[in-house]
């Protein structure tokens, strides 16, 4: 592979990276007191319940809602995890995989947000190019240790 300036694996990393810092100001940008005490999973209920998609509603109702306070820390916390993983470049398709399934996710959940449905679709077209890129090669814990 040609490439400008970085090798094709650097340019990886780079997106890597970048993709990481995303995840992590998704993380710094929320009130943290507020969604722990259920402001962000209100915000997401009102959302499903206005669906067009049976399926988000009944799920979103039988997984989410039942415990409000359970998910608002998995949503905060996964996306820390995510941001740090990729930044560093720790269990990284681990974290590429498990970003491109909160991004769709997030994607199905607000269909009708045009400004979120260009977020999540940016973030999980990058977490696949950097699966099937290999974008842990270089820059990243996982090729010091060897992993992967």
């Amino acid at each position: 592979m040609d490439a400008i300036w970085l090798t094709g694996a650097e340019w990886l990393a780079v997106l890597r990276i970048g993709l990481g810092l995303w995840w992590l100001e998704s993380w710094r940008h929320k009130e943290k007191k507020s969604w722990f005490e259920g402001s962000g999973i209100a915000w997401a209920a009102d959302v499903a319940a206005k669906h067009r998609w049976n399926a988000v509603r009944s799920g979103f109702t039988a997984i989410v809602q039942p415990r409000p306070r359970v998910m608002a820390y998995v949503v905060v916390y996964a996306e820390l995890a995510l941001g740090l993983g990729l930044v560093l470049g720790f269990l990284t398709p681990i974290a590429l995989a498990a970003g491109l399934l909160l991004n769709l996710i997030y994607l199905v959940l607000m269909i009708h947000d045009w400004a979120e449905q260009g977020q999540n679709g940016m973030m999980a077209l990058i977490s696949a190019v950097g699966l099937g890129g290999m974008a842990w090669q270089t820059w990243s814990v996982d090729s010091v240790l060897g992993w992967f």
